[in-house]
């Protein structure tokens, strides 16, 4: 929902941007399934769902933020918050969305470390580490999930645009050093 001070709008710039990393993704063989497609909208549990749906996925989730040095990128992963103990468990077989990332932690954490180091090669100014923060739309992940946030709403659409090849590139290098570690079940 960010805006910048050009009227930059942080859904269409991602929306973009989620679609060049698709594109670039699709060519390399791997499949792709984007949560938005458009202007709608959907909630946090809606693409939670669409997410753990599928098999052997990883799951991005790209932001613009309103705030940082311009053309920087950051990644974060949900280094998981201790859940309330809740009254009575759930139903067998079923899982909180709270809590629904927390068997993948570990290895959320290292994508977000494998991109992260990508991001920094791509992007002057990028930190070389990742940062934890409790992120809404990871923690009800099933499945390794990490966020990316481009700085920032107070550049340029086109300069913002223009850091798609990069960010695409950043995320093929680090999921093709994921994938090994994803398929042998690193912890």
């Amino acid at each position: 929902g960010a805006r910048g001070p050009s009227g930059v709008l942080e859904k269409d710039i991602v929306l973009t941007l989620a679609r060049v990393v698709r594109n670039e993704l699709e060519r390399q063989g791997y499949e792709v399934v984007l949560t938005r497609q458009g202007n709608d909208n959907p909630s946090f549990e809606d693409r939670a769902a669409l997410a753990n749906a599928q098999r052997g996925f990883l799951f991005l989730t790209l932001h613009v933020s309103s705030t940082g040095p311009p053309g920087t990128a950051r990644a974060y992963y949900y280094g998981g918050e201790k859940p309330d103990v809740p009254a009575t468990p759930p139903p067998a077989g079923l899982i909180r969305w709270r809590e629904a990332q927390l068997p993948s932690l570990a290895l959320s954490r290292r994508f977000a470390e494998l991109l992260q180091v990508q991001l920094a090669l791509k992007f002057r100014g990028s930190p070389e580490i990742p940062s934890d923060a409790p992120v809404r739309q990871l923690r009800s992940i099933a499945g390794p999930a990490v966020a990316v946030e481009i700085s920032s709403v107070a550049a340029d659409s086109r300069a913002l645009l223009d850091m798609g090849s990069g960010l695409a590139a950043a995320v093929l290098r680090a999921l093709e050093a994921f994938r090994p570690l994803y398929q042998a079940g690193v912890r």
